[in-house]
């Protein structure tokens, strides 16, 4: 009788559990499908290629706003990207019971931030005092959110790194810095890659902190220190827009962006199948 209920349990969690797998995997083509199918249509070599057209005329594209996308996510990721993976070495390798709980508790309260806080702390701190949008605000803004998803990652994947490696290079006269630089980091690449690449990717789609930093422009961003058109504000203001043509290019917009952050994942997750990489002697 035991058995029976014990097994009658069991099946029923598997059921419930696949019902909810079923239901997370149908969300995900759901989107997808409605993105393909509506944007796919709308995709063309003009929308590469071309400027955005004045409202109420057909046609044109998002040319500038791709290559401001890339222009920002570039100069965010140059300063994100070193912060963050300083932090983490620090906290994996140079905690103290002191200021490394501050460090841990800061950037786990970053990562929980609404990205529309950010946009504003940027616009206060950035595009006042220089009383102008542009592309380097939407930068500071967009490293911000990726400091911390950078230094949570590293951290994590640095202490995956047997202990035995710390003390074999220690025991042989490295010094730390030169431990961790030469055997440490190395051995916790692949992971510190597969955040890195994440963490760009989870910036790519955020609209609100550009809004108040970028904004847009509806021509070729010449330099940092102007407002640039990225993807993620175009598609916003195309879908609230009351013309046709725009929803058209909104729905093209969101899936080239959907596809560049799904490549980002792929990536990721393939350099994270070769697991973490021990250097050989």
């Amino acid at each position: 009788m035991r058995l029976s209920w014990r097994k009658a349990v069991n099946n029923v969690m598997l059921a419930l559990t696949a019902i909810c797998t079923l239901v997370t995997i149908s969300a995900l083509f759901v989107i997808l499908g409605y993105l393909v199918y509506n944007g796919g249509k709308s995709l063309d070599w003009n929308f590469f290629t071309k400027l955005p057209l004045p409202s109420g005329e057909v046609g044109g594209g998002m040319a500038n706003a791709i290559v401001g996308s890339m222009q920002i996510l570039a100069v965010a990721a140059a300063i994100g990207i070193p912060i963050g993976f300083l932090a983490g070495v620090y906290l994996s390798e140079f905690e103290d019971r002191g200021f490394a709980p501050v460090v841990r508790y800061t950037a786990d309260l970053l990562n929980g931030v609404p990205s529309i806080i950010v946009g504003l702390v940027a616009w206060t701190l950035v595009v006042v005092p220089m009383r102008h949008f542009s592309a380097l605000a939407g930068s500071i803004a967009l490293s911000i959110m990726l400091i911390p998803i950078v230094t949570r990652q590293t951290e994590q994947f640095l202490r995956e790194v047997p202990m035995a490696l710390r003390e074999g290079a220690l025991a042989l006269g490295a010094t730390k810095w030169k431990m961790i630089a030469t055997v440490v980091v190395p051995a916790g690449s692949k992971g510190i890659l597969t955040g890195m690449i994440l963490g760009v990717a989870r910036i790519a789609g955020e609209t609100a902190p550009l809004l108040f930093t970028s904004l847009n422009n509806q021509f070729w961003g010449g330099s940092l220190n102007q407002p640039t058109a990225t993807l993620p504000v175009m598609i916003y203001l195309r879908a609230i827009s009351p013309y046709e043509d725009w929803h058209r290019q909104a729905w093209a917009a969101g899936l080239v962006l959907i596809a560049i952050v799904l490549v980002a994942n792929v990536l990721a997750r393939l350099v994270l199948a070769r697991g973490i990489s021990v250097p050989r002697t």
